[in-house]
């Protein structure tokens, strides 16, 4: 790790010294108002000033724990001479924020950037884990490039049900078609709402939570190991010190996450997400954490690496039987790297080591069945595809592991439902004529049109197919859907129908043809007649006409390029505040 007899800063040397160590008028208030707060001059000045991001709520569980891992982060600032100040940021809990935190995802990065550059800090620790707050806590950092370290929230404990062990929404999908089917009632039901989560923390499967933190160690911002130890382990407690510890480090030596997050380093995330078979949500979100660090990643990117990374990650849903639990005590990340250096740039620096090589180091695997060998993958190309075709242009994406075989190249005709509502409303409904082979088309789902993408893309089987023994369909949308899901589900199809993407043009019983293979997704209906239909179609209106809302229609980016902001995905410098 980079080592504690590091070179140390002059007090005069440090960002927070500007409010603090001048002889001004403006630094005597910022004194004084810190022993109003109660702290003695010898605490603080001089010393670095870390600010601990937590996104904590009483609301939020996959982070109710953070409140007491953020105490023993300041173990850790303190032990290693720093002066931690807590700060309290947007929690953007997945389980209850609607219509989606993706809404939110952009205004906790602005937040995050915001606080950091307008308070006397030096460097930052950032709690997450939950699905959006990864990415918003290192976009809004990447863009004020100070030294940071991401202590993710981990999983939860694995759920336990008459004898089986539940993944955390995997099940819960499972579980609700089975119902939906007629196969249990509401006594099942009702244990099962006691038995799918049964602690603090996020996922314990290999949903969007687990991914984006094994994406965030991937990039080098976490200490080692740390994407996927359980959130009430007590190693998670030392881990959010040893953080603690770090940032201070980091702060003398002055390595910026700029340092960091390279071009090499979103490859290296690239390849971890498609090797562990991961949500496809982090297509979304590493493209706009890239893009805050100055790096141009694409879908182009992640499909070109997808054929050359295997899926060794024997984890639920891609994987058929395990849990993150599981793959900490396997070897965990540090682990799962260590069956692939040829495919990584293991010279690059990390929070803690000055090459990635030296982080992994005596990394092993303790259990083959979990983390796979390379002549034994669950997979053996990675677990994300990107589709092109005249319904996606710019693309679209599938998690073809989490399907069934037999839909990875199929034609069958539409049923199109323009919003998620009425789908909900119908989509039982007889006279819709659905059969297996039909292709389900939600459209209206996108980043404008959810509004924020929400995750609908797992769009319900009719009951009357579940009950003959239907589990998949292909279903295609501009929404997301949960990294928890599966099935032959189409996403992210940009441009989105909302903003006139052709998916607002598809009509019910039109064929459409989707073939991974091929990477392709196409209407078949000619050209001519597509034109007329979109000469006929007409812009549907805003979804807000004030507020945070209105702000986001007006400035969202599309699924391809991250749903970033514009104004804040476009290079340009922003000057530190005068403090004087």
């Amino acid at each position: 790790m980079v080592p504690v007899n590091a070179p140390r800063k002059r007090p005069e040397d440090l960002r927070s010294h500007q409010w603090y160590g001048t002889e001004g008028l403006r630094s005597f208030s910022h004194r004084a108002r810190t022993r109003q707060l109660g702290y003695l001059p010898e605490e603080h000045l001089g010393k670095p000033v870390v600010a601990i991001l937590n996104t904590w709520s009483d609301i939020n569980p996959c982070h109710a724990h953070l409140r007491d891992r953020a105490q023993a982060v300041k173990r850790g600032v303190w032990q290693a001479g720093g002066f931690p100040l807590e700060f309290p940021v947007a929690t953007l809990s997945e389980t209850f924020q609607k219509p989606t935190p993706m809404l939110y995802r952009n205004l906790l990065a602005m937040e995050t950037e915001e606080l950091l550059r307008s308070y006397p800090v030096d460097g930052a620790v950032l709690m997450g884990g939950c699905d959006k707050s990864t990415p918003a806590l290192l976009m809004g950092a990447a863009s004020v490039d100070l030294p940071a370290v991401f202590v993710p929230a981990g999983p939860m404990l694995p759920g336990h049900w008459r004898g089986e062990t539940l993944g955390s929404g995997t099940d819960m999908w499972k579980y609700w078609d089975d119902r939906r089917a007629g196969l249990i009632g509401d006594c099942e039901m009702a244990e099962l709402e006691s038995a799918l989560a049964r602690s603090p923390g996020h996922c314990m499967t290999m949903g969007t939570a687990s991914t984006l933190t094994a994406a965030a160690e991937a990039l080098g911002v976490t200490v080692p190991g740390a994407s996927s130890i359980p959130a009430v382990d007590s190693g998670h407690d030392r881990m959010a010190a040893r953080a603690g510890m770090r940032i201070v480090e980091l702060v003398h030596r002055d390595r910026r996450l700029s340092a960091v997050l390279t071009a090499d380093a979103f490859q290296d995330a690239v390849t971890t997400v498609l090797g562990l078979g991961g949500s496809t949500n982090a297509v979304i979100h590493l493209i706009a954490m890239a893009g805050r660090a100055g790096v141009r990643l694409t879908l182009d990117d992640f499909d070109r690496t997808a054929r050359t990374v295997p899926v060794l990650a024997n984890v639920r849903p891609g994987g058929r039987r395990y849990l993150m639990e599981d793959f900490h005590f396997a070897g965990g990340l540090p682990g799962f790297l260590s069956r692939i250096p040829e495919l990584l740039h293991l010279d690059r620096p990390t929070v803690c080591h000055d090459t990635y090589r030296e982080q992994l180091a005596g990394a092993r695997v303790h259990d083959d069945d979990v983390i796979r060998t390379r002549d034994n993958p669950v997979a053996a190309e990675g677990g994300v595809a990107v589709l092109r075709g005249n319904l996606c242009p710019d693309g679209a994406v599938i998690k073809h592991i989490a399907a069934e075989p037999r839909l990875l190249r199929h034609t069958g005709p539409a049923v199109v439902f323009d919003d998620y509502r009425t789908m909900q409303r119908t989509i039982d409904d007889p006279a819709l004529g659905i059969t297996a082979d039909s292709v389900l088309v939600l459209r209206n789902a996108g980043p404008r049109g959810g509004p924020g993408m929400p995750e609908y893309g797992m769009l319900p089987i009719p009951g009357r197919l579940l009950e003959q023994g239907v589990r998949d369909m292909v279903r295609i949308s501009d929404a997301r859907m949960s990294g928890t899901s599966y099935g032959a589900c189409v996403l992210h199809v940009a441009p989105e129908s909302y903003v006139g993407g052709p998916l607002a043009l598809v009509r019910t019983g039109d064929l459409i043809t989707l073939d991974v293979a091929a990477r392709s997704l196409r209407v078949e209906v000619d050209d001519a007649e597509l034109a007329r239909r979109r000469a006929a179609w007409t812009p549907p209106p805003a979804r807000h006409r004030r507020g945070y809302g209105a702000l986001y229609d007006e400035q969202v980016t599309q699924a391809d390029t991250g749903c970033d902001f514009a104004f804040l995905a476009r290079p340009g410098e922003v000057p530190d505040p005068y403090a004087g």
